[in-house]
């Protein structure tokens, strides 16, 4: 008798064969990991270090500006290689990295007055 109950069983436990799920490959879902993190990490941040990239580069004297480190100045000169002297009081100027710079408050254009046609 149990040798007639496990042919049963055994085509019984086979499951019906059916359409392969989306996730069944298990590379699937690493390559939608390293797609939203390019979308949410990646992409973002290296946007952000080309825009303050293009900000360093356009800094002139006159700009007011803020360090990484909080300090608020005037650039009083900018040097050709990686430094410039930003005046933060009367007669203090210090010299510091252009990639030090955080954002720039006022640019020199905006900062002139400006002069009507009469």
């Amino acid at each position: 008798m149990i040798s007639q109950l496990f042919p049963i069983l055994a085509d019984a436990a086979v499951p019906p064969a059916g359409p392969a799920g989306l996730f069944s490959n298990p590379v699937i879902p690493f390559v939608l990991i390293g797609v939203i993190f390019y979308f949410l990490i990646i992409r973002p941040q290296s946007k952000r270090a080309k825009d303050l990239e293009t900000l360093v580069s356009s800094l002139k004297t006159g700009d007011k500006v803020v360090t990484a480190s909080g300090i608020h100045g005037i650039i009083a000169n900018v040097k050709e290689g990686k430094t410039l002297i930003l005046k933060i009081a009367d007669n203090v100027k210090i010299e510091i990295d252009k990639s030090a710079i955080s954002t720039v408050e006022k640019s020199a254009e905006t900062s002139a007055p400006a002069v009507t046609a009469s």
